[in-house]
């Protein structure tokens, strides 16, 4: 299937490594020219040679998005180096605190909420104008199936929801003008230094074992490949008629129905 972005730029936050470099990488192989970032070096400049050896420009952008300066020289930067940005995903996220709201701390809120939800509100700001005057354009935003039901702490969950929320009335805010914006909800995706390795290392087997026989239903954690094919999907001219939409993407973790 020609996805139809062959030569697209497109701005992958979190670019190095786990669901964010698998989407670069997805991307990529369309033909996609891609920028990524992250707060440190650390496997940037590696994730930036694989995705040169595709054959597409490549940026790689030691970023801190903490604040909307951040967002605006990230974006004039990888303006000034690839071109206007048609493809945005937002991938920066975390978490904090513990299960509950009453032991998560106001600093925990305010910090998992800027690392989630106000560094993709700041890009967007940025990039989406751009878009609708150019009459085209791609938002993919990171969110998670704890954004759609109960799982994580209440931090995590409030900022993921309020994603997706964000994501459907850009989406349909911005609909007549060729731009769309959705989301993607990740299941227990694991990947090298990510949350499900971790807990895979820190917990006895017979703990993981119990987790993966209760929650997941294909019997094992989720891998990055198939997010990556979603966002990439999602990015296309294939995807024309899809906007303010979440997809799950967690080989059937989640229990909603909707």
């Amino acid at each position: 299937m020609d996805l139809g972005i062959k030569g697209k730029v497109a701005l992958v936050t979190g670019g190095s490594r786990g669901l964010g470099r698998q989407s670069a990488l997805a991307l990529a192989a369309e033909g996609v020219n891609v920028a990524i970032c992250a707060r440190g070096e650390g496997t940037l400049n590696e994730t930036a040679d694989e995705l040169k050896a595709t054959g597409v420009k490549v940026g790689a952008f030691v970023a801190d998005l903490g604040d909307e300066s951040g967002a605006a020289d990230l974006v004039a930067k990888v303006t000034a180096e690839l071109g206007p940005i048609d493809i945005l995903v937002n991938n920066v996220g975390g978490s904090l605190g513990t299960s509950d709201l009453v032991n998560s701390s106001l600093d925990d809120f305010h910090m998992v909420m800027n690392a989630n939800l106000w560094s993709a509100v700041a890009l967007m700001k940025h990039v989406v104008p751009g878009m609708q005057e150019r009459g085209w354009g791609r938002v993919v935003n990171i969110s998670s199936i704890f954004g759609r039901e109960y799982g994580g702490t209440a931090p995590y969950m409030a900022a993921k929801a309020a994603m997706i929320a964000a994501s459907k009335h850009t989406g349909m805010a911005v609909a007549k003008d060729g731009v769309t914006v959705n989301s993607v909800a990740p299941g227990s995706i694991l990947h090298a230094g990510g949350t499900w390795e971790k807990f895979s290392q820190n917990n006895p087997k017979e703990v993981v074992d119990e987790f993966i026989d209760r929650n997941l239903p294909m019997g094992k954690f989720g891998w990055p490949e198939p997010i990556g094919a979603t966002v990439a999907f999602l990015a296309s001219t294939q995807a024309d008629f899809i906007t303010g939409a979440c997809l799950n993407v967690d080989g059937g973790q989640s229990h909603n129905l909707f």
